[in-house]
């Protein structure tokens, strides 16, 4: 399932949720699952994107921002 089929199917689990009949327990497990693969993939990507960014220090020097992080 690709992530924009999961962002979909997100969407679909809360549009249900607000209705009266509302979401089985199965449903909501769905959804909880849903929601931490998509955290855990917004986070990777950040992480990813931070790894690549390098900062000029005052002395001209560049360090990685991943290198910096460490320690």
């Amino acid at each position: 399932m690709s992530m924009d089929d999961k962002i979909k199917r997100i969407n679909e689990l809360y549009h249900k949720s607000k209705t009266p009949e509302g979401l089985t327990e199965a449903e909501k497990e769905e959804q909880a699952a849903l929601r931490r693969e998509y955290v855990l993939s917004i986070r990777k990507n950040l992480r990813a994107s931070l790894d690549n960014v390098s900062i000029v220090e005052k002395d001209g020097s560049i360090t990685n921002l991943k290198d910096k992080i460490k320690n």
